[in-house]
């Protein structure tokens, strides 16, 4: 079953808090190491303002979801975001039952402030674990150890009413019986969802350039292949199934604002280098405010906002992205949805070519999804049924 709050016309507020301790070789996010202190009090004034900015736009919403990622929002103290969540509350209805998620590191001191993160009024909280391994935990660049990591997992039980972690898969010399070992730990540590990515190698990063170079070896496509097909059977058989290509949930724990992501609902974008989705009489707009964090924080105390990006959408943009976002769901899209943003449907031809290669499914109420063997090849699916 879908959450109540996921039924209604959802609105959600992504706050980008963007600094890190260090920066993770593989990660190609908006985020930034300061060695100085940063200046919480006047980083949380700006992203009050910036709220009360972008609620003049888009008044009289119901927020159903808010998600502070990053960076690392945990290195944040619970007063900041208590001050955060407050300015939300006052510019925008807060549903009785909206879903808090806050990213956080489980490192040990950052896991002390778990109880104050609940007390300013977070109610999930999602942990970078990303392996359970302390040698893969050094080559992805982490600062925590799988031990304290677990012993993050385990306060964070004890703490909020929802929690969830991330791991990386497809790691450097990782084999097939490893990852399967593994996910059964996480899976028995994690509970109700499991965020499981494929380690991708983006340009720009560090390991894009030992990769190139030879220096860093990561699984083959065969390999690569076994690991995902590893990860989609271990975790049906312990009862958390892949409601989207690299999320997986007990029925009801899905993660709600990133189901809205997904199904194309709007969200405000706060904080530097952050993304939004605003309907504006009618029209959808895609916002990006600046990524540089002393940038955006100037720019917002002289303008009121760090908007640096703000295109509208026209029906043919608005269809592509429902169509690319929706497909990487398990309960697939509703065609008609589609028609209805594009103007046109999609060609019956292309859909009938994919349902008899075994790529997608029409189910009996007419909606079209992306089948297991699909998934792996899910951007050939999609530039498909685009074209």
């Amino acid at each position: 079953m879908v959450s109540t709050a996921s039924k209604k016309e959802a609105f959600g507020v992504y706050v980008h808090w963007p600094f890190c301790l260090s920066k993770c070789p593989y990660c190609d996010f908006n985020s930034h190491v300061r060695h100085a202190a940063i200046d919480e009090d006047r980083f949380a004034r700006a992203l009050a303002r910036e709220i009360e900015t972008t609620a003049t736009r888009v008044p009289g919403r119901e927020v159903t979801s808010i998600f502070l990622g990053g960076g690392t929002p945990s290195l944040m103290q619970p007063a900041t975001v208590a001050a955060v969540l407050d300015a939300i509350g006052r510019h925008w209805h807060v549903a009785a039952d909206a879903e808090v998620t806050l990213e956080a590191n489980p490192t040990s001191v950052e896991a002390t402030r778990f109880a104050g993160y609940r007390s300013a009024g977070v109610n999930r909280v999602s942990l970078g674990v990303q392996a359970l391994d302390d040698a893969s935990l050094k080559t992805l660049g982490r600062l925590h150890s799988a031990r304290e990591a677990l012993d993050a997992v385990a306060i964070a039980r004890r703490t909020f009413e929802r929690y969830s972690f991330d791991l990386i898969y497809a790691r450097p010399d990782q084999t097939a019986e490893a990852w399967r070992s593994e996910l059964k730990l996480a899976i028995a540590e994690a509970a109700e969802h499991l965020s499981l990515y494929q380690l991708t190698i983006e340009e720009g990063t560090p390991f894009f350039g030992l990769h190139a170079a030879g220096k860093l070896r990561t699984p083959d496509e065969s390999l690569a292949r076994d690991l995902y097909d590893v990860t989609q059977e271990v975790c049906d058989h312990h009862g958390l199934n892949a409601y989207e290509i690299s999320n997986h949930a007990r029925s009801g724990a899905e993660c709600r604002h990133n189901l809205l992501y997904w199904r194309g609902h709007e969200y405000a974008g706060i904080g530097p280098g952050a993304h939004g989705r605003l309907d504006i009489d009618g029209i959808r707009h895609a916002t990006a405010t600046e990524k540089r964090p002393e940038a955006w924080l100037m720019r917002v105390e002289s303008s009121g906002h760090g908007v640096v990006v703000d295109d509208v959408l026209n029906s043919e943009e608005r269809a592509d992205e429902f169509l690319l976002m929706g497909l990487r769901l398990a309960e697939g899209i509703d065609p008609r949805r589609y028609q209805a943003l594009a103007g046109r449907p999609l060609d019956p031809r292309r859909i009938a070519l994919l349902r008899e290669q075994g790529a997608i499914a029409v189910d009996s109420q007419g909606r079209l999804r992306v089948t297991q063997a699909g998934f792996p090849v899910l951007d050939a699916v999609v530039a498909d049924l685009a074209a």
